[in-house]
């Protein structure tokens, strides 16, 4: 995933979004409960989850322009079609940082097109070619499989889409989109460090924004929501312009009994795919892990290593995401 918040170029991009912003009035940082609902819609299944996660894994790392990619794509959107989506496969030739070009895919797909009020789901489903955050330097040019920093999300919004289809009395459509190319940013060794390197995907898709229907009321990014010992804190660009996203679903995750997983404390600024959704004037919250004793990383200790496998992904943090977000679409769909 994206991109280090111990990057300057990471601070750099979200101190200039802050300027940029500062006319609007200035949100607070949300670290009480307010609101508490109690719960509704349906039980997650993180062991569902856990098998569309370990599914995306066995194509192989989906590192661009790989046979693993296209293959992993084509499954994904058929997941999507299978559980009643419309699906729309968004395709784009997309420039890497050493001049590379991608053949990219955002898959897009929305349950219950017809519905005028929705919801914003989204994750990066590539793998990072570079295992470059590694302990061993021997690894650094090796791919990495990308079971939480990347197939986690996809495979909790899998989940929730085939919840979705078996509940269609629900008064709410949900955007899924998958965004490609998010994990292909200038790799640790060179020194032409960049953030514009990073979600090329999610980039595009901004820039060429035009909803089918109705604009989704918010959105909610998932990105690390399978490893071992994860907890989620509330990211900082995702508090400057979607705060009250941030109350909903923290009161969301307290209401359901997950408020060890989601921690009530503002964590620094993170370059992902929510930076450009809220280039688009939707509203959309950041749901990514944070370690804060990792001496490794604050993305945990098997962000961008060969490490980042299915024998570290966790069906407790699966739940823990999975049942709120379930609890965030049926309690905003009761409002």
């Amino acid at each position: 995933m994206t991109k280090t918040i111990k990057l300057l170029g990471c601070v750099a991009l979200a101190y200039m979004m802050l300027t940029a912003a500062s006319c609007k009035k200035k949100n607070e940082v949300i670290v009480t409960s307010n609101d508490i609902v109690t719960p509704v819609g349906p039980q997650f299944n993180p062991d569902s989850a856990y098998a569309y996660c370990a599914a995306q894994c066995e194509f192989g790392p989906r590192i661009m322009n790989s046979d693993a990619h296209e293959k992993c794509g084509k499954w994904i959107a058929e997941k999507f079609k299978q559980m009643g989506c419309d699906v729309e496969l968004q395709k784009a030739a997309l420039t890497g940082y050493d001049g590379t070009m991608y053949n990219a895919t955002n898959i897009i797909a929305r349950s219950n097109p017809d519905a005028t009020r929705r919801i914003l789901l989204c994750a990066h489903w590539d793998s990072r070619p570079w295992a470059d955050n590694d302990p061993d330097s021997a690894n650094w040019r090796k791919p990495v499989m990308a079971a939480n920093d990347g197939a986690s999300g996809v495979a909790v919004m899998l989940e929730v889409a085939r919840l979705l289809s078996l509940n269609d009395s629900l008064n709410l459509g949900v955007d899924f989109v998958c965004f490609d190319a998010e994990d292909c940013g200038v790799p640790q060794w060179e020194d032409n460090s960049t953030e514009d390197t990073w979600c090329l995907g999610s980039k595009y898709w901004a820039n060429n924004y035009q909803p089918k229907g109705s604009k989704p009321m918010f959105g909610i990014l998932l990105d690390m929501v399978g490893g071992q010992g994860a907890s989620f804190y509330q990211e900082s660009i995702s508090m400057k312009y979607a705060s009250d996203v941030v109350g909903r679903v923290w009161n969301a995750a307290e209401a359901v009994g997950y408020s060890s997983y989601f921690v009530r404390e503002q964590a620094g600024f993170v370059t992902d795919d929510h930076v450009y959704v809220n280039q688009t004037g939707l509203k959309t919250i950041d749901i990514i892990s944070h370690y804060p004793n990792c001496k490794a990383s604050s993305f945990g200790p098997t962000w961008h290593t060969v490490n980042d496998d299915m024998q570290h992904i966790d069906t407790n943090t699966l739940k823990a995401v999975g049942q709120t977000i379930i609890q965030v679409l049926f309690s905003s769909a009761n409002e």
